[in-house]
């Protein structure tokens, strides 16, 4: 990432976020998938949209973090458009499971897993 102004302790730091917000949306799908189990067929559905939520919210934190840390050089274009995929899903993912039951930590983790996408863009610039 040569193009970039970030620092070795800022990507550090972005990167431990991006670790916690895709432990806690893996949790959030992992439990909604629980739940799903449990609720009556009629609420399945919605369920199922929450567990794949989860899911696709750890999958893209997992790939920005593949994305930053790769010892090949990606174009700082090219993060951006990453950071900002993360920063929407990760917001998406917090107002899905907002007001759920047991979901109080995973919806803070990935508003801040947003909070540290858009601070990061900054750096860049």
């Amino acid at each position: 990432m040569t193009s970039t102004s970030a620092t070795q302790q800022e990507l550090f730091r972005f990167l431990e976020d991006r670790f916690a917000c895709a432990q806690a949306c893996t949790e959030c799908a992992r439990l909604s998938a629980l739940r799903a189990s449990l609720v009556p067929p009629d609420g399945t559905a919605e369920q199922e949209r929450l567990r794949r939520r989860g899911i696709m919210c750890a999958e893209v934190c997992d790939a920005t973090c593949h994305v930053l840390s790769e010892e090949n050089r990606v174009d700082e274009e090219g993060i951006r458009v990453q950071l900002e995929w993360c920063r929407t899903v990760c917001l998406e993912c917090a107002h899905a499971f907002e007001g759920l039951s047991g979901a109080e930590e995973s919806v803070e983790a990935c508003r801040a897993c947003a909070r540290a996408c858009t601070e990061f863009m900054a750096v860049l610039d």
